[in-house]
């Protein structure tokens, strides 16, 4: 697929031939720029970060490239791949030379392996032929009878050594009704089959590989009442005798998150807790998560979920990225790395990271910026949650730092520095470097914009600031003398209703949405207007490591020195100084520019 996006940034990296009075020109700018302290950051391909994903990044492979995707997700569904019968194959559902493309590229393919072959169904028991449990299922998984163990058994053969994760079905907690079977028709205790049968089988085949269960939407339970399907299932793992033996039969969980920040958090805790609940302690991945817009003029949807921008998207990608690994998931997938025309039935909004033409969209930029700067994260922490948000990510020797606005009106916002100068970046990837005062940094957070028109509040963040150090987190605080700080409340706190598990801290109440398929339930738009009135400093500084229980409060740090809440600058002194020598300098260029072009003609 031509990716134009991907070229124009390619051609904008050639050389091409500069007479000397443009280099005079360039000179003093590039030298107001060093001076002013903002950094020129390389643009070019990221190395794959094997935190984050995209759902299939192999449609637009250059892009993928570029954004430095670590993983991606492709299903390989039963129903398609052998149509005719257990002899037959299609090699053009998911081509090799496709996967090969993405290992060669670095990337890392994960395997979901969904629906029923309608050869292996006797009498359908839903309107959806491909979401019933196949026939056999409950034989012995080397029975040459139990047919889902076959087609396991031909994959994992298939592509040993290629693909080494595999994620078992999708979303099964898509039921109610007249839609029952809308995804799975069979019972919790079905699936649990299923997933006994895919673990015995391909350990048999490649005793490396990883299953997993399969990611649930949370909402579609929370709307109809139900206790959550994921609970259901590991009740029903706990009750097995043979599990524990077994590690359970699987090796890690997936979940899908979509729209709301907040409820990220609450959503991998309550999938972490239900699971702990019954002493089984396996890894946790954000597989599915995005805000997608409904303004671009590229992509406007015929119906929507909620109203929300580009920038707002963009802004989701960083916070729902960074809030995920502090609530301990261990990978996060973004869903998806480009629209495609085939997209209309299955996905109305536009999700994709590159539009339908191969132009990024903001989302793109954002998502460039975690792959960017969060690599090799050893411990994730949410040390604040009132009216800002702050999660630390720990990498050793170096400290990446996101944080974001919460409430309509700006923040200020001073944090105790770790080391004297830092790298801050923008949700555009635009960086610069900034120098604490008196061992603080005083930064200016964006207000929020994404309004909730369910619960009140807002679903995303305003534009997230990211601020690298180079220095371990455990030096925070230590460029100033200490000082007792006080406590303080948070004056907001997240719209909710209680959750199902009262260990949680509240999850909004909202319509839920399907992920690949959005449900019919729409809102009209909500327009929020939130007047900036004073601007009073919230002061993220880490406290004590946050639990499921209770969210840490926010500190403020007594720093008389600091420029006032609400200034925009930095540096006022400075900046106008270095804009005053900028002119000079630029006018100097000019003329010596000039010049040398008279002489040249």
């Amino acid at each position: 697929m031509q990716i134009a996006g991907y070229r124009l940034r390619i051609a904008a990296r050639k050389q091409s031939r500069r007479s000397p009075w443009v280099i005079l020109l360039i000179v003093p700018l590039l030298v107001l720029t060093l001076f002013d302290g903002r950094l020129v950051v390389a643009q070019g391909s990221i190395p794959p970060n094997p935190i984050f994903g995209a759902v299939e990044s192999y449609d637009a492979p250059e892009a993928a490239t570029l954004a430095g995707v670590g993983w991606t997700r492709v299903q390989l569904r039963w129903a398609e791949l052998q149509p005719n019968g257990p002899e037959d194959w299609n090699p053009f559902f998911f081509p090799d030379p496709v996967l090969d493309r993405e290992l060669a590229d670095g990337r890392e393919v994960v395997g979901l392996l969904i629906n029923t072959a309608t050869w292996a169904v006797s009498e359908p028991i839903a309107p959806n032929g491909f979401a019933t449990p196949p026939e056999g299922l409950y034989l012995p998984y080397d029975d040459p009878g139990n047919l889902w163990a076959n087609f396991v058994r031909m994959m994992a053969n298939r592509y040993k050594g290629r693909i080494r994760h595999w994620i078992i079905w999708n979303e099964p907690d898509l039921q109610h009704g007249d839609d029952l079977g809308l995804v799975w028709a069979g019972s919790v205790e079905d699936y649990y089959q299923l997933l006994k049968v895919t673990y015995l089988t391909a350990k048999e085949i490649d005793p490396t590989c990883q299953i997993h269960v399969t990611g649930t939407s949370y909402w579609w339970d929370h709307k109809y009442g139900r206790e959550q399907w994921l609970k259901r299932f590991f009740d029903v793992v706990a009750a097995d005798p043979e599990a524990p033996a077994h590690d359970y039969y699987f090796d890690a969980v997936t979940t899908h998150i979509y729209f709301k920040v907040n409820t990220i958090w609450d959503i991998v805790q309550f999938t972490q807790t239900s699971m702990n609940a019954h002493g089984i302690y396996k890894p946790i991945w954000l597989a599915e998560t995005n805000a997608p817009p409904s303004n671009d003029p590229a992509a406007i949807p015929a119906e929507v979920s909620f109203e929300i921008t580009q920038e707002e998207q963009a802004a989701f990608i960083l916070q729902a990225s960074a809030l995920a690994l502090a609530a301990g998931a261990e990978r996060v997938e973004i869903y998806k790395m480009i629209d495609k025309s085939s997209d209309a039935d299955t996905d109305p909004e536009p999700f994709g990271l590159v539009r339908q033409d191969g132009s990024f969209r903001p989302a793109f930029d954002a998502f460039q910026v975690a792959t960017r700067h969060v690599r090799d994260v050893r411990r994730a922490t949410r040390d604040v949650w009132g009216e800002t948000a702050q999660v630390t990510l720990d990498e050793g020797n170096r400290t990446v730092t996101v944080l974001w606005n919460r409430v309509g009106e700006p923040r200020t916002v001073r944090l105790l520095a770790i080391t004297a100068q830092a790298t801050l970046v923008d949700q555009t990837g635009e960086a610069r470097t900034v120098t604490a005062q008196n061992g603080v940094y005083t930064l200016k957070l964006e207000p929020a914009t994404a309004w909730d028109p369910h619960n009140g509040g807002y679903m995303i963040g305003g534009p997230p600031l990211v601020l690298v150090e180079n220095g371990p987190v455990s030096a925070r605080g230590a460029q100033r003398t200490p000082t007792r700080a006080p406590t303080a409340t948070p004056t907001e706190a997240p719209s909710a209703t209680p959750t199902p598990s009262p260990t949680l801290t509240p999850i909004p109440t909202a319509t839920p949405t399907s992920t690949a398929t959005p449900t019919d339930t729409r809102v009209p738009t909500a327009t929020p207007t939130a007047t900036p009135t004073a601007t009073p400093t919230d002061t993220p500084t880490p406290t004590t490591t946050p639990t499921a229980t209770a969210p840490p409060t926010a500190t403020v740090v007594p720093s008389p020195t600091l420029l006032p809440p609400g200034s925009d600058a930095l540096h006022p002194t400075g900046d106008v100084l270095w804009a005053a020598l900028g002119a000079g300098a630029l006018l100097t260029g000019l003329r010596f520019g000039l010049r040398q072009r008279r002489s040249e003609g």
